[in-house]
C-alpha cells in the first residue's frame, strides 16, 4: 500500500511528524502483513536539492545584536515565564526584542502571550521561504506552537527536532534587534548541542529555584555551558519563586523552596546574580492569562525590569 502527501511548501515544519503519524496509522488499521509506504510531494513548488534546515544561513539574524539562551538544568523552574517576561521587561526599556521558543517538546510561548491559534505570515523570497513573527507587546515571538494545534504532541526524533527549531530561528525575518532571547528546553541534551553549535549565540542565562534538588541540576547546565565542546559565557544566574509573599501583606516573605540557594550557587562558580523573582500569583496568573507580569508597575513587575536591567547592562 502506498499512500502520497502533498504538502504546499518544502520546508514545512510538521512534514516528517505527519509523514510518520500517517504510517503508524496505517499499519495499525490494515491488515496484517500489508507493505506501507508513505510518500510527500511538493504541490506547485519544485523539490530542494538540500534536506530541510541543513541549507539556512545567517542571513536572517544579521541584524541581530545580541543572542541569549535562556536555559536551566531542569523542567519547572519557570524559564519559560523568565524568559517572556525578560523579553517584555526589556522591551519596556526601550530595546528591540525577540523570542524564540525552542522548547520543541512543550512551547509555551503562545499561551503566555496570548496569541494562540495565530498563524504566522511566510513568503517566497528567490529560492528561500522567510517566515514572519508575530508581534505583541513590543516583543516578536517565533514558537513551534504557532504551528501544532495545543493539544498536539510533537513525537519527534532529535534530529527532526534540531531541524525544525532551526528553521524557527534562521528562517525567520528578525529585521535589527537589539536582544533575540531563546528559551531553551530543560535539560543538556541533543537540542541544547544542536542551538549553541549552529547558533551564534553569545552566552546563556541560567534559571533556578533555590531547592537542593534545583540546584544540583543547575549544575550540571552551567558545566554544560563551560564544557570546553561548548565554551559559552554564562551571563548570570535567576532565583525563581525565591520566596512567597501574599498580595495583603507585601512585605512579609516565605522561603517556602529554601533561602539563598542561588546566591551560594553563583558564588560557588563565580557568575553575578542577575535576580531573585518572588512568588506572586499575579504572575501565574499573567501567564495563564496571556498579559506578562512585565507589563505592570507592580512590585512583580519592577522585579522583570530590575532584570532586565542587569542583563543589557552586562551585555551592551
Amino acid at each position: 500500500m502506498t499512500v502520497t502527501l502533498g504538502f504546499s511548501k518544502h520546508r514545512d515544519p510538521l512534514a516528517e511528524y505527519l509523514i510518520g503519524s500517517a504510517k503508524a496509522a496505517i499499519i495499525r488499521n490494515a491488515p496484517e502483513g500489508t507493505v506501507v509506504e508513505v510518500k510527500s510531494i511538493i504541490k506547485n513548488e519544485a523539490a530542494p536539492k538540500k534536506k530541510p534546515g541543513l541549507d539556512l544561513g545567517f542571513e536572517e539574524i544579521s541584524g541581530v545584536r545580541h543572542i541569549i539562551g535562556i536555559a536551566s538544568g531542569k523542567g519547572g523552574v519557570g524559564k519559560s515565564t523568565v524568559s517572556v517576561n525578560l523579553a517584555v521587561a526589556l522591551a519596556r526599556l526601550g530595546y528591540k526584542v525577540g523570542l524564540a521558543d525552542a522548547d520543541v517538546y512543550g512551547p509555551s510561548v503562545p499561551k503566555m502571550t496570548a496569541t494562540e491559534g495565530l498563524m504566522p505570515d511566510a513568503f517566497q523570497e528567490g529560492e528561500k521561504e522567510v517566515i514572519m513573527p508575530l508581534e505583541k507587546y513590543g516583543v516578536k515571538w517565533m514558537s513551534i506552537g504557532y504551528f501544532a494545534k495545543p493539544e498536539q504532541a510533537l513525537i519527534w526524533r532529535g534530529p527532526m527536532a534540531c531541524n525544525a527549531l532551526k528553521q524557527m530561528i534562521l528562517q525567520v525575518r528578525w529585521g535589527e534587534l537589539d536582544f533575540l532571547l531563546i528559551d531553551m528546553p530543560p535539560g543538556t541534551g541533543d537540542i541544547h548541542i544542536s542551538l549553541v553549535h549552529d547558533i551564534p549565540m553569545e552566552g546563556a542565562v541560567i534559571v533556578s529555584t533555590p531547592q537542593d534538588v534545583a540546584l544540583a541540576d543547575v549544575e550540571k547546565g552551567v558545566n554544560m555551558f563551560r564544557n570546553e565542546s561548548v565554551n559559552k559565557p554564562i551571563i548570570g544566574l535567576v532565583e525563581n519563586m525565591a520566596w512567597f509573599t501574599p498580595a495583603e501583606h507585601p512585605d512579609e516573605k516565605y522561603y517556602i523552596f529554601g533561602q539563598g540557594g542561588g546566591i551560594r550557587m553563583a558564588e560557588k562558580y563565580g557568575i553575578p546574580l542577575l535576580g531573585q523573582i518572588p512568588i506572586v500569583q499575579s504572575i501565574r496568573e499573567g501567564g495563564d492569562s496571556g498579559e506578562p507580569a512585565a507589563l505592570s508597575s507592580r512590585p512583580d513587575g519592577l522585579a522583570f525590569v530590575g532584570l532586565a536591567e542587569k542583563v543589557a547592562s552586562n551585555t551592551l
